[in-house]
């Protein structure tokens, strides 16, 4: 595409990419100089020009003699110049969003499974079609997500369910999105370190609201402290109050299904699920009902519910033909790691393996690890992208005054150590990076995979 085509300008120059990170420029590429949260892109102009670009767009001038432009609003500009390049808009598509502290990825996961033609965005990446696509973000970067759609678009699907997280609402980035439906899992705090506040990471989340149709849904998990305050047109409520628009009772838990009643519209039906925990049972409340909105028939959402896959990453049991259990689980909050402890606490012995990230909240990691160490038979702490920190150092805040844990700093050994003692009805639990493929050090993304290190172990 020219230049002059995405903008009015005389400069007749063809563009290959459109980026605001001038790590990815590239030769013939746009540079955007937008305005982050924590960072002004217009600090990288040089290095954006070094690296091979065109043109560059800023919100003031440049000391350095190169083809740009001055432009007012550049962050909005910014979605303007991607939906033109990309030759997208979301109005293209029917679109379900999905934010919460913890549930999200499980939550579209299933949507994405039990609904026909339903593209997939979020943690794991893009599905469209049964192809996969690398996402380098919960919600991608603005330019990656138009990207994503343009990629949905051209497999010819229009409905989209993806992972709206709380930095994505206060980056903008879904800011021209208008949802069919979104739904809310709940909100216990996360990302702290971004949003300072917990008062401040409630009013990101609450911005979906705006972003939702006239004639939209909004579908909420009733039993949530936050969430039951939220007021708006066309709300469904879900849990286990008697009060929700949609009641859970009767909930028979075993090894590797769930089985519960949902009382909705003076009946009561039976939803039985191949997945286990309290939390679980949420998230597929929530499915159902997005669902049943989307005009699915009740006996296909049950009949499909009963037979989903496993999720990635989140509550996955992991057969090697070993006599006990493995759980990976990306929980990494405090409330996701408490729930996934309290759901698997009836085994003879629990051994748990986690970490906490670095360059992050560092006041909950003593409340992790202390969580942690109180409801596990075995508690090994260990590496989970530590960045610039120390491991050691992180392990001592999680550990505190406690002396009851094992401590090896490197996670492949410390996962190899827990499989090595566990025994016929042991559940190892392998928190806190789920599937992700890299591990965080200093500035880098060293290649590295929870699941392979399991399987390794088994080879």
């Amino acid at each position: 595409m020219r230049l002059n085509q995405l903008i009015n300008t005389n400069y007749d120059i063809e563009i290959k990419g459109i980026t605001d990170d001038s790590r990815l420029v590239k030769k013939g590429f746009l540079f955007v100089a937008t305005r982050g949260y924590n960072v002004d892109h217009y600090d990288y102009v040089k290095n954006a020009i070094e690296n091979g670009c065109s043109f560059v767009i800023v919100d003031r001038e440049i000391a350095i003699s190169f083809p740009h432009l001055v432009v007012e609003n550049i962050n909005s500009l910014y979605r303007e110049l991607c939906k033109k390049y990309y030759n997208v808009s979301s109005l293209d598509f029917s679109l379900i969003g999905i934010t919460g502290t913890d549930g999200k990825t499980t939550t579209t996961t299933i949507i994405s499974q039990i609904i026909d033609d339903m593209a997939y965005l979020g943690t794991n990446g893009l599905c469209v079609n049964k192809k996969e696509f690398k996402t380098n973000n919960t919600t991608p970067c603005v330019s990656e997500l138009y990207d994503d759609l343009h990629i949905i678009k051209q497999n010819k699907c229009k409905n989209i369910v993806m992972e709206v997280s709380s930095e994505a609402l206060l980056h903008d980035r879904v800011a021209d999105f208008l949802f069919d439906i979104v739904g809310f899992t709940n909100i216990t705090g996360d990302h702290l370190n971004v949003h300072k506040t917990f008062e401040n990471y409630v009013d990101c989340k609450m911005k979906l609201l705006k972003l939702v149709k006239d004639d939209g849904f909004v579908v909420v998990n009733g039993d949530d402290e936050i969430l039951k305050n939220i007021h708006c047109n066309n709300l469904v409520t879900f849990g286990f109050d008697k009060n929700n628009d949609y009641v859970i009772d009767d909930v028979s838990y075993h090894k590797r299904y769930s089985e519960f009643s949902l009382k909705y519209n003076q009946k009561t039906i039976k939803i039985k699920c191949p997945f286990v925990g309290e939390y679980n049972i949420y998230n597929v409340t929530m499915a159902y009902i997005i669902g049943l909105l989307y005009g699915l028939e009740e006996s296909l959402l049950l009949s499909r519910i009963s037979k989903l896959k496993p999720v990635k990453g989140r509550g996955e049991l992991l057969d090697f033909g070993q006599d006990y259990t493995i759980v990976l689980d990306y929980a990494h909050t405090t409330n996701g790691i408490l729930k996934i402890l309290e759901t698997y606490k009836d085994y003879d012995k629990v051994i748990t393996v986690t970490g906490c990230a670095g360059g992050r909240e560092k006041e909950k990691r003593s409340i992790i690890g202390d969580i942690v160490i109180t409801n596990s038979d075995i508690a090994i702490f260990t590496m989970d992208d530590p960045r610039y920190e120390d491991v050691d150092r992180i392990i001592d805040d999680m550990v505190g005054n406690h002396k009851d844990y094992v401590r090896i700093p490197d996670r492949v050994e410390a996962i190899h150590y827990a499989l090595s003692i566990a025994s016929s009805n042991s559940v190892v639990l392998i928190l806190g990076k789920g599937r992700d493929n890299y591990m965080a050090i200093e500035d880098k993304k060293v290649p590295y995979n929870d699941y392979d290190v399991i399987a390794n172990y088994f080879m």
